[in-house]
């Protein structure tokens, strides 16, 4: 097994100045130009106009992320949020279309036939891709997306609730959830969604016009609708829409029982006739909710130790983040909602953001973010940009898998082994139960781009239909339902990243899959994790599964079988 190193630098310059920034279109311009205009008359001619062209993206692609970073860590600053509408509307549309005469340009060349093709296939694969869905017309559209997408974090960014007299952004105030009190579980549930019903409207408004701008570009695009054209452009070369209407039917059928039996075992845990959704997180009168951590920092430097049992250089990973000053962990007013993991092509370490609140979620959502910063950093060394630009179907493998494989060793965030069962035993629970929301998010989404002139009530009834048919009898909704209607909008990707939600469903059965293997042989496990991240995108997706020791599948006899796995883990820790 290589030994991999979190000691990275940023990558030296060839062909751009060392202190080159992107300040406008006119300093950005003349370096596309040459690239269009370089005579490549031999294989090693072309090899460093590609090395050069890779630079150049990912000098671009570094700026465009720090923009988005900044504005996020503060949506009320305007200079961050004008940093970043310039880029998108002023610099982005004009790369474009030099964009596009590069990727002809390197498909068209002789010497392109020349590149090892095995190492080659995906980018090339990526390039043609991009060539056939490039549109003139759509350049404009894309810009005005970019900037409406961004509007959704500064209305949810916004929204703050008041408990006992103290302001709370309603990630905050979800711990209140966790309080044995009921009443002031009910209290704060209804206060959380007063307020998102308070921007209901605005919402509304802006997700009918993304759908609008959308559906234009996939028609300018000659598709049939947006989701066929977003199936292009994400590259899922190896899954269709059917695969994804066969995995919803598999939840339903395999998975709901046991999400039945799990929020049973909670009402009956509870001492509850009728379980209200304010009663799913609620623990029992006299046990305390987990509390892990105060701070983020506290939770960073228990997630550094845990990570250091696991495997040290997943541990300094994050301590070469936290070095460079890469981690904004705390919520608080006016930060955009959300966690992410941003790689950034040229520092090779990435950057985290999350809005961390002491809750045990958080733990998971650090440990999350954690497996895509690894994956990050084992990418890094890869020679081109694009051949680090994995699938997001392995990038949750990433994630998901470090969730299940740091519970061994949770120990650091608690003092004794009822509350560690307790977790390990919340975590179990979550990756059963994350499964019908997965399938309602994607399933409302096939809806949305299949239907794109809906109106805004016929929207609400689609909604609806398939939210109950993921939802639960146990938990009783009556009287809820201005709150139930508008569940949807509390979703980010459905305004910012259009259909990346089943990958995290995919995601999950490779992740259990890594799990079921790390029980087996915790090292071969490791190896295999590390094996198939390091691969970045250089390979197909079932290629980048099979190099991590997994199957890509995620058929109904895959589900049932890993969900029962899930299952008998669970009554183990029940026994214990």
């Amino acid at each position: 097994m290589k030994n991999h190193s979190a000691d990275i630098s940023k990558i030296k310059r060839h062909f751009l100045p060392a202190d080159f920034i992107i300040t406008d279109w006119k300093s950005l311009e003349p370096w596309f130009q040459e690239l269009i205009d370089r005579e490549i008359n031999s294989l090693a001619v072309f090899e460093k106009w590609l090395a050069d062209l890779n630079e150049l993206e990912a000098v671009i692609s570094e700026d465009a992320c720090w923009r988005q970073i900044r504005m996020t860590c503060d949506t009320t600053d305007k200079a961050l949020e004008e940093a970043f509408n310039f880029f998108y509307l002023e610099i982005q549309p004009k790369i474009q279309p030099l964009s596009d005469q590069l990727n002809k340009k390197l498909i068209s060349s002789p010497f392109t036939s020349q590149l090892d093709q095995d190492k080659y296939f995906t980018y090339i694969r990526n390039v043609k891709k991009n060539i056939d869905l490039f549109r003139e017309e759509n350049i404009p559209i894309q810009a005005e997306i970019n900037v409406l997408q961004q509007q959704y974090g500064q209305v949810a960014g916004a929204m703050t609730v008041t408990v006992d007299g103290q302001e709370f952004t309603l990630q905050q105030a979800a711990k209140f959830l966790e309080d044995p009190v009921r009443e002031k579980r009910e209290e704060v549930y209804r206060k959380i969604n007063e307020r998102r019903l308070q921007d209901k409207e605005t919402l509304d408004n802006l997700f009918t016009k993304l759908v609008s701008l959308r559906d234009r570009i996939a028609v300018n695009a000659g598709f049939e609708n947006y989701r066929d054209y977003k199936f292009m452009e994400m590259g899922r070369f190896d899954y269709k829409p059917e695969h994804c209407f066969q995995f919803h039917e598999a939840v339903r059928l395999h998975v709901m029982p046991l999400v039945d039996q799990i929020f049973d075992a909670q009402r009956n845990k509870l001492g509850l006739d009728v379980m209200k959704p304010w009663d799913t997180e609620a623990e029992q009168p006299g046990i305390s909710p987990l509390r892990p951590f105060k701070q983020g920092q506290e939770l960073l430097d228990k997630t550094i130790s845990c990570l250091n049992e696991l495997d040290p250089f997943f541990a300094n990973c994050l301590k070469k983040m936290e070095e460079m000053s890469h981690l904004d962990l705390d919520s608080r007013k006016g930060k955009a909602p959300g966690g992410y993991n941003m790689p950034l092509a040229e520092s090779g370490a990435p950057f985290i953001f999350m809005n961390a609140a002491g809750q045990m979620s958080d733990v998971t959502t650090m440990v999350h973010e954690s497996g895509h910063a690894v994956h990050s950093f084992l990418a890094h060394p890869l020679s081109l940009n694009a051949f680090k630009e994995y699938p997001t179907e392995m990038a949750e493998v990433a994630s998901m898998a470090m969730e299940l494989f740091t519970m061994d060793h949770w120990h650091v965030f608690f003092d004794n082994e009822e509350d560690l069962r307790r977790a390990k035993r919340h975590q179990l629970e979550r990756v059963i139960t994350i499964f019908p929301w997965i399938a309602t998010i994607d399933k409302f989404q096939h809806w949305i781009y299949e239907n794109p002139k809906h109106t805004v009530n016929e929207r609400t009834e689609a909604w609806m239909n398939i939210l109950n048919e993921f939802s639960s009898p146990v938990i009783d909704y009556s009287g809820l339902m201005p709150y139930r209607n508008i569940g949807w909008q509390r979703q980010l990707h459905l305004f910012e990243v259009p259909f990346y939600y089943i990958e995290y469903g995919i995601a999950q059965l490779g992740a259990i899959g890594l799990w079921k293997q790390y029980k087996e042989n915790n090292q071969r496990a490791i190896n295999n994790y590390i094996n198939g991240l390091s691969l970045g995108g250089t390979k197909t997706l079932p290629e980048l599964y099979h190099a991590a020791g997994l199957s890509f599948d995620f058929s109904p006899e895959t589900i049932k079988e890993l969900m029962d796995m899930v299952r008998l883990e669970l009554e183990k820790l029940d026994k214990r």
